[in-house]
């Protein structure tokens, strides 16, 4: 597992592309209920990260991280079937998704 130091810092990537999708959601006509509900439930987990991450408890940072990856892959997969979704919703939600997982891969989860 990474260090404290790291992980937060890592993080703040996951969280501000986080924070981006959740602007394009508020901006984006006609978004689906799932996406925005997937949206929001991530803006929830990150806003809740900063706990977690100071806890130190590895099983709650890896089911934390779970949790994400597991909503921005849902994500992920209904913009890519949505053709009416702007291009910055659809990248918004990549970068999130690809954040995640980056943060993911380099807790070796």
């Amino acid at each position: 597992m990474l260090h404290a130091n790291d992980i937060g810092h890592r993080f703040y990537f996951v969280e501000r592309a986080v924070r981006l999708a959740a602007q394009a959601a508020s901006a984006e006509p006609n978004l689906p209920r799932e996406l925005r509900d997937c949206v929001e439930k991530l803006d929830a987990h990150a806003d809740q990260a900063r706990e977690v991450l100071q806890s130190a408890d590895e099983a709650r940072i890896r089911k934390l991280v779970r949790d994400m990856e597991l909503l921005a892959g849902r994500a992920k997969r209904i913009c890519e079937y949505i053709d009416s979704l702007s291009g910055q919703m659809k990248g918004a939600v990549s970068q999130m998704h690809s954040q995640i997982q980056e943060l993911k891969r380099d807790l070796r989860i």
